[in-house]
């Protein structure tokens, strides 16, 4: 005990050699957390009461022995029961107040020094309140411990797995490499046996054949030499003696076929393609591995909360590693459990890799009731799950006269037509700001508005905008006004008169807030851009005699006001005081190109938008990398250029599949770089990745969606989008 209470002492006498002398924080020696000191520096901390009376007490009792340290603690707690604490400041004086403000105990000569003008009471009056309260804070730490302690010991067996199958994986490659070298060495023995018989059969051929010229050689040298040796040296009677004989031999040797061709070649070459092996050695063995963690990753689809009995049912789920960044990789351990109230498995579910970091759940539900659907990632739950699943019979579905799909004349011109998701609610299920009572429905946060001139009602609303200090910004195209609201959809301001001067409005469009909280809203008639303050009053407009159709309108992250010119098919780029900084685009189906629709086709928003002939970029949103993102109307995609206008790429195509489009119209962009885009033909939300990859659906089945226009995200990172064929605008649930 007197080491501890020596060691506590000394840390604190020490702070002051510790810190360095201008130091405005102090770094904890033990725990390395950072504080920051009073203005008179370490002097100025407040004192250890505790420590510094047990050090009283045991100044006292220099001599007590062990055993008797045991009871320093009782006596240090009667001490502090029983005796007041004095004052640090003023010697002698006991500390009989606490100051509020200041959070510490003080004499009474304290509250009338630096304390004078502070509310100060007396110490026992807060001495309850104040154990109360760090006792509460105890618990709440305390109750921590249990979750912490079973995320230890997850993570630890996580750890440990990872370890294990590492440990196996290092098995198999050895055992498998060990193989190919079995087999190499076998191939090898192989080959050197082949070659040798190989060899040993073409020398045989080879050898018999000189064997036989070498006897024909050695025939015709010794007769040569015996009959050279008669003549040369024989009589006369010799020489007619052995010349029949001689002549006969020699004959019969000029006559003999000798093989003087070869019998066999010398060929014989051994040809390993090493190229291909090689190739194939660099590339043997993938080692799979994905960062995605359940907790992060998210599921999407109506599939998630209720189904038909004997309808197969999709869900999807997006991976994401621990930052909350998308995993574009498939190969994770995904798997998917549909149980029944009473625990029993009920239905088989498939899993399909997309192999981009998207999986797609299936299952087809055979009985009715209420299930409990979990999707795990590596045993862990994936956000939101396990899932509140219904099934009900089809013949349940309730059927009402305005459950009718709408049809709308498809952009392609071919007179076609295209099934709708949408359905129109009666005029009666409108209301203002009024929650979901049941969000597990679908996202549906709220919605707002219903058809009218009032306040908090729309005609033809466009655009939507949100701020950062939480208001949501609508264009209400046909009322000729700008209507703003809170986060939560309260009503805040309405502005905008008709007409065509220099602050009034005469059909806006698109709206957004700049840095500075400036509202800047395109009017499509008056063919330019004009800017308000935050509180409505007209500030200036600029692009006119420049602009032909203003459409969508974002700021850049250098200030900059980027403008969709929906009749002219081209995006401007304008300073803030007004001044062109660029402009690209033209009408046309190539990638730099707009399409602009004309002769018959104009038609396809004839319920829903008044304006005459179609044209084809409608709006436009900032990405993370400063780079402006358009919505390509006719050519039903969007398309992503440079800060200064240089195509980068696209993506979507005509169709209701997942990652096509018919008509695109709002857009938006999340803090990872997810491009959000409102599917105007389709009545839907499509989310993708930065690169155009399709990820997922925002649900919008509850109440569906007829004609979708400006999108957005709030403050609060939900999706406000402006449903125009509804009059209304809807703030959905986005999780991230």
């Amino acid at each position: 005990m007197l080491t501890l209470l020596s060691k506590a002492a000394w840390k604190f006498i020490c702070l002051q050699n510790y810190i360095p002398a201008q130091s405005l924080t102090l770094s904890c020696p033990v725990c390395r957390q950072t504080s920051i000191l009073p203005e008179k520096g370490v002097a100025a901390l407040q004192n250890n009461f505790f420590i510094t009376n047990l050090m009283e007490v045991l100044q006292r009792d220099p001599e007590c022995s062990p055993p008797e340290a045991c009871s320093v603690l009782e006596s240090v707690s009667a001490a502090a029961a029983c005796q007041p604490l004095s004052c640090p400041n003023h010697e002698g004086k006991v500390m009989e107040f606490y100051c509020e403000s200041c959070e510490t105990a003080m004499c009474l000569e304290c509250t009338e020094g630096e304390h004078r003008e502070h509310v100060t009471v007396p110490l026992r009056d807060v001495l309850e309140q104040q154990k109360a309260a760090l006792k509460t804070q105890l618990d709440a730490i305390c109750n921590r411990l249990p979750q912490l302690r079973a995320a230890i010991e997850l993570v630890g067996e996580i750890s440990k797995q990872l370890t294990d199958r590492k440990n196996e994986a290092v098995t198999e490659i050895s055992s498998t490499f060990e193989e190919l070298e079995r087999a190499l060495h076998l191939r090898k023995t192989t080959l050197i046996t082949d070659l040798e018989n190989i060899c040993c059969t073409k020398q045989k051929v080879l050898q018999a054949q000189l064997s036989s010229l070498l006897q024909g050689k050695d025939n015709i040298q010794s007769c040569s030499s015996f009959t050279e040796q008669a003549l040369s040296h024989g009589s006369a009677t010799e020489v007619l003696l052995v010349q029949k004989q001689m002549g006969e031999r020699v004959s019969a040797l000029a006559r003999h076929t000798y093989p003087e061709q070869p019998h066999e070649n010398g060929h014989l070459d051994c040809q390993v393609e090493t190229e291909g092996l090689r190739r194939s050695i660099q590339n043997l063995g993938v080692l799979i591995t994905t960062g995605a963690i359940g907790h992060t990753s998210v599921a999407t689809g109506e599939g998630l909360r209720h189904t038909l009995v004997g309808q197969h049912t999709t869900v999807t789920v997006t991976t994401k590693d621990k930052d909350s960044e998308l995993v574009k990789t498939g190969n994770a351990a995904l798997r998917a459990e549909i149980v029944s109230v009473d625990g029993a498995v009920t239905t088989e579910t498939e899993v399909v890799d997309n192999k981009n970091g998207t999986y797609e759940v299936g299952y087809t539900m055979r009985s009715e009731g209420e299930f409990s659907f979990s999707l795990l990632l590596y045993d862990q739950p994936v956000r939101g799950s396990p899932f509140r699943l219904r099934a009900v019979k089809p013949s349940d579905v309730l059927q009402s006269p305005d459950d009718v799909k709408r049809r709308v004349k498809s952009p392609s011109g071919t007179g076609g037509h295209i099934r709708q998701k949408a359905v129109r609610r009666p005029s009666s299920m409108y209301s203002t700001t009024k929650k979901k009572e049941n969000p597990i429905e679908d996202e549906l946060i709220y919605r707002v508005g219903t058809r009218g001139r009032d306040k908090a009602e729309f005609t033809n609303l466009q655009g939507i905008s949100t701020s950062s200090n939480g208001r949501i910004v609508v264009a209400d195209s046909n009322n000729q006004c700008i209507q703003v609201f809170s986060n939560d959809g309260a009503f805040k301001l309405r502005f905008g008169v008709r007409g065509r001067s220099p602050g009034q409005l005469q059909r806006p469009t698109g709206v957004t807030v700049d840095m500075n909280g400036d509202i800047i809203v395109a009017d499509y008639d008056n063919r330019w851009v004009s800017i308000f303050s935050s509180d409505g009053k007209f500030k200036s407009k600029i692009g006119a005699g420049r602009l032909m159709g203003p459409k969508g309108v974002a700021v850049d992250r250098n200030g900059h006001i980027i403008t969709v010119d929906n009749k002219a098919c081209c995006v401007f780029i304008f300073q803030a005081n007004g001044k062109l900084v660029t402009k690209f685009g033209a009408r046309g189906t190539s990638d730099r190109q707009f399409t602009e629709k004309s002769g018959t086709n104009i038609s396809l928003e004839p319920k829903l938008s008044k304006s005459g002939p179609a044209f084809s970029p409608h709006f436009v949103a900032i990405n993370n990398k400063n780079e402006i993102v358009v919505t390509d109307f006719h050519n039903h995609s969007v398309k992503v250029y440079s800060a200064d206008g240089e195509f980068l790429f696209k993506f979507g195509s005509h169709g209701e599949g997942n990652g096509q489009f018919n008509a695109p119209t709002g857009v938006a962009v999340d803090a990872n770089g997810n491009i959000i885009v409102a599917d105007w033909g389709n009545s839907r939300i499509q989310v993708f990745d930065s690169s155009g990859s399709f990820l997922s659906y925002i649900n919008t089945t509850a109440d569906p969606l007829y004609g979708p226009q400006g999108l957005s995200l709030t403050s609060d990172g939900h999706v406000a989008v402006a449903d125009s064929g509804n009059h209304c605008f809807k703030v959905y649930r986005y999780l991230q």
